[in-house]
């Protein structure tokens, strides 16, 4: 009974801390912030989010103008529904709008939010801005892999063109285009196929997919814990993010590890790996295996989002 007690009283208290840490923040910072809708404490405007969220934010400029702010959990949010001044925002002010809010998935998926998507404004963030425009998106990079997405097209036609011979057969083509996309990705990257003929280790491939789509699943919005952090302490979100990072970790730095001893025995096949390799050899000190493992998930997971 005494045990109980002590785990109810420390809940208890645990939980005022919390209420007060969150405040005496709102009080500390009286910013001159856009009109809001009336905010409950600690949820803030969290109970009114409906969906579709578009439509929400419509209405809510309806009433509030075309600039308002959100308080959601520990969060504030400016949502801004008018042309002119979204131009302000990312182009007259674009560097003060340009930091990166912290969320739990940076921390363990973003190599602890030193990649380009999760990194803050600053010298890091511009050279790895810089590095990606010269060194890997620039037409030249790109023109030198025209034979590799030729290849993977080519060989998507001829899947096709085999199933056509089966008079009418159901294809699921979404399918089809995502592993032709996500073969041009790792050809580029890594110079590997994971998908169809020619995987080298079905093994690797599988677990590469798995947890690709793990980061995605997990990575790509935020989760509730990110706006209510005592929720961090249920669900076991962190715990479920920080293995997926550390088991994708291990598979980029084999990855890397392979092109090294590759480069090595002279047997490079020159994919972004083996470029940014020749880099760190020019400049060890900033190229780490983190600065590379974090260029190629970027590039990956920006590929496989939007196809390049």
């Amino acid at each position: 009974m005494e045990e109980t007690t002590i785990v109810y009283v420390s809940l208890s208290l645990i939980f005022l801390l919390l209420c007060s840490k969150l405040l005496f923040q709102s009080k500390k910072h009286p910013q001159n912030l856009p009109p809001s809708p009336p905010s409950l404490p600690i949820i803030g405007h969290l109970h009114l989010l409906r969906t579709p969220i578009y439509r929400f934010y419509h209405r809510l400029s309806q009433k509030y103008g075309p600039v308002f702010s959100l308080r959601l959990g520990s969060r504030l949010f400016v949502v801004v529904s008018s042309s002119a001044v979204a131009e302000e925002c990312f182009t007259v002010n674009d560097i003060v709008l340009a930091n990166r809010p912290k969320l739990i998935a940076g921390k363990y998926l973003g190599y602890n939010y030193t990649t380009v998507s999760t990194s803050s404004y600053g010298d890091h963030w511009r050279n790895l801005r810089r590095i990606g425009a010269i060194e890997i998106f620039s037409s030249s990079r790109l023109n030198a892999f025209a034979a590799v997405r030729k290849d993977e097209a080519r060989r998507l036609l001829v899947s096709l063109s085999r199933d056509s011979r089966r008079e009418f057969v159901k294809v699921k083509l979404k399918s089809m285009l995502n592993d032709m996309t996500f073969n041009n990705i790792m050809r580029m990257v890594a110079g590997k196929r994971y998908f169809g003929e020619e995987v080298t280790n079905e093994k690797e491939a599988r677990e590469f997919r798995e947890v690709i789509e793990g980061t995605f699943r997990n990575g790509g919005t935020g989760n509730r814990a990110d706006f209510l952090p005592v929720l961090n302490w249920f669900g076991g979100y962190e715990k479920k993010v920080k293995k997926i990072g550390k088991k994708l970790d291990g598979l980029l730095q084999k990855l890397v590890d392979e092109h090294r001893w590759m480069k090595q025995e002279n047997n490079g096949n020159g994919s972004m790996v083996d470029h940014l390799l020749n880099l760190q050899q020019s400049d060890p000190d900033y190229y780490t295996d983190e600065i590379i493992k974090g260029l190629m998930l970027a590039d990956t997971m920006c590929r496989v989002a939007q196809p390049c």
